[in-house]
């Protein structure tokens, strides 16, 4: 549910510019502003490093307080913009500069009109509707300035809140690769979702 991440860190140049700010109201989406860079990678290295949060992830959870790696994350969503094929939102609160998430556009194909979705939020945020709020308006983002046809969503048939939280926007499961991913020595599979323009639950 997350693009690869970077094998070196490259000196990071902000991509405001290229993301417009989403707010729903009780959840914001928006760039990663330079004046922001040192909490947001403390708080991407929190965030990374929650068992609970990354459990059905891919990638293992990152070693505690790992800056080193958030900062070469952020590195990488800024090279992605610039190549235009990712466009990851930083989430935050209404009246808060705090990082509490993220959701992002990735192997962004404007040819066939095509992306994937990923996204994390806080664990001490669950049970809000929050992360249905912040997909949503990535989404809507999505299919409506990018002019995106299809999104698509790869998550652990285990993942049931996952699960729930696509289906809700109108995602369907178009079918499920087994043994794809060995995380921490356990084989998971993926359930893959779709989600086509005239489909979604705006």
């Amino acid at each position: 549910m997350t693009p690869a991440e970077p094998g070196a860190a490259a000196p990071r140049r902000p991509h405001a510019a290229a993301l417009p700010v989403l707010d729903a109201g009780v959840v914001r989406l928006g760039p990663w502003p330079t004046e922001t860079a040192d909490a947001d990678a403390e708080a991407l290295a929190r965030l990374h490093a929650d068992p609970a949060g990354m459990r059905y992830w891919s990638t293992e959870p990152w070693t505690p307080g790992d800056r080193a790696r958030a900062e070469a994350y952020l590195d990488a969503i800024n090279d992605g913009a610039r190549d235009g094929d990712l466009q990851q939102f930083a989430v935050r609160l209404p009246g808060s500069a705090a990082l509490v998430g993220w959701v992002t556009l990735y192997r962004i194909d404007r040819t066939h009109r095509r992306a994937e979705i990923g996204y994390l939020i806080d664990t001490a945020l669950w049970g809000r509707g929050l992360g249905r709020r912040m997909v949503g308006l990535a989404l809507g983002h999505a299919f409506g300035a990018l002019t995106l046809h299809k999104i698509e969503a790869d998550v652990d048939p285990r993942n049931a809140g996952s699960c729930q939280l696509l289906e809700s926007l109108g995602f369907q499961r178009e079918g499920l690769l087994r043994q794809r991913w060995r995380t921490g020595g356990e084989l998971q599979d993926s359930a893959m979702y779709g989600l086509i323009a005239d489909e979604w639950r705006g």
